[in-house]
């Protein structure tokens, strides 16, 4: 176990740094790369262990992945019906996207295959993926809890889709906004024998309508419904060339760091700024953060843009409706903001972060308590009484969720004293150089082994 010491900032917080690529799309282009036909070429993939979770998948299914340098990968694609049974568990470490976006593809082979995750991943539930996928001929077989009736769970058990059969059309709309449910829909819709029609009551992250429209498949939004008709396509992929932004998730902690510590001015260089990706940049203007947006042009059919981030005093607000959606993974160093905000600000609507790597709305909760902020737990979110001076040093543990560990670092550069966030090493999961950028740009930080 890994405990990471935070010493108060003494000064402000300066620099330009990257942050690692977009883990999402990371995801996403091993994936397609390996559906594809031909050699695909990744530029900037984000070794975090995650991403490493979804390459060592497949690899274990028969395709090729080569490292050409440090952060470059070449992905030898095998198409639609080339992957091969696995003779090993297809282990997706702690990475939610890994088993839900491959239980997709896996949804429509001619062999059997088993997916295994940690202790942590093995608790998230998998019906929201497993009960469309079986309306639509699929089998998906999980773990069962008798204290969570109609539920399933890790270990997964997917297919095999008996010969002569085809996935069936599928229309279904979601209770939750969730990208990776609509993913793993579409996915499965490559080797269904009709329409794919997905709709959630706001719009999610698109980064697999983004990527699957740039190969041709055909594919069709309009506002929160997506459609795939497979009946219009030649179900071949070609190859192709992607060059990975920086994840805004990873870069939404530096971001809300240097609003932290008063003087603090830093930029975060290459981030993706897609539309659905951005709420945590709109919170924090909502709150008076100092924040800025340089647009930067297009990679990879994704707008990247430099972010500049400058200490402000910051005003309280309400999160809620289609902007938490957008800012899913960055609501945890939002509660962070709200600290030091004076009032109460509101977060609903997030329901959906109870079943995340922990109850990230209770473990907030746990955490902004014990650096001395009142708030009240909500079904839906939490209400959080901010506060100006300094916050109160802590010991906590991160419940082993990278972003609950992170979002405790960032409020530790605000406490009165040394802080402590334990079981730390789960940070690796998305941003294994976080420590080391934090400390670049001036803060101070003790590892203990």
């Amino acid at each position: 176990m890994t405990t990471i010491v935070i010493h108060p900032a003494t000064h402000p917080l300066a620099g330009s740094v990257p942050v690692p690529s977009d883990k999402s799309i990371g995801h996403r282009a091993l994936l397609f790369g390996a559906l594809c036909e031909g050699t695909t070429r990744i530029a900037g993939f984000s070794h975090g262990e995650d991403n490493v979770s979804t390459a060592s998948c497949l690899r274990a299914m028969g395709v090729v992945i080569d490292e050409t340098g440090p952060s470059d990968l070449l992905v030898t694609g095998v198409g639609l019906d080339g992957l091969r049974a696995p003779h090993v568990d297809l282990d997706c470490g702690n990475s939610g996207t890994t088993m839900r976006l491959l239980c997709g593809i896996l949804a429509g082979q001619r062999f059997r295959a088993r997916l295994v995750g940690d202790e942590t991943l093995s608790r998230r539930p998998m019906m929201r993926v497993a009960g469309p996928l079986r309306t639509r001929g699929a089998v998906v077989d999980g773990r069962l809890d008798p204290s969570r009736e109609r539920e399933v769970f890790a270990p997964l058990v997917v297919g095999p889709l008996p010969a002569g059969h085809d996935l069936a059309s599928l229309e279904y709309e979601s209770a939750v906004a969730s990208a990776q449910v609509k993913s793993a829909l579409l996915l499965s819709g490559l080797y269904a024998s009709g329409l794919t029609r997905f709709k959630e009551p706001t719009i999610s992250r698109d980064h697999t309508e983004r990527m699957l429209g740039a190969m041709g498949v055909p594919i069709r939004t309009v506002g929160s419904v997506v459609e795939l008709d497979p009946n219009r396509w030649d179900r071949r992929m070609p190859a192709f060339d992607i060059a990975i932004p920086g994840d805004i998730s990873a870069a939404s902690f530096l971001l809300v760091a240097a609003q932290m510590v008063e003087g603090s001015r830093i930029t975060v260089r290459g981030v993706g700024v897609n539309p659905t990706r951005t709420g945590l940049l709109e919170i924090a203007r909502d709150m008076g953060a100092g924040i800025s947006v340089e647009p930067q042009g297009v990679r990879g059919g994704e707008p990247v843009a430099e972010l500049h981030a400058w200490s402000a005093p910051l005003r309280p607000t309400l999160v809620g409706g289609e902007t938490v959606p957008r800012a899913i993974d960055e609501i945890p160093v939002a509660c962070a903001l709200a600290a030091r905000a004076a009032g109460v600000t509101r977060i609903r609507d997030a329901a959906e972060l109870r079943h995340k790597e922990s109850d990230r709305i209770a473990t907030m909760a746990i955490v902004l308590r014990a650096f001395g902020v009142e708030c009240e737990e909500k079904p839906d979110g939490l209400d959080v009484q901010g506060r100006t001076g300094p916050l109160a040093s802590a010991d906590v543990g991160s419940r082993g969720d990278h972003r609950i560990a992170m979002t405790a670092a960032v409020l530790a550069l605000a406490a009165g004293g040394p802080s402590r966030i334990r079981d730390a090493a789960c940070i690796a999961t998305s941003y294994p150089k976080f420590v080391a950028t934090l400390r670049a740009l001036g803060a101070r930080i003790d590892v203990e082994e």
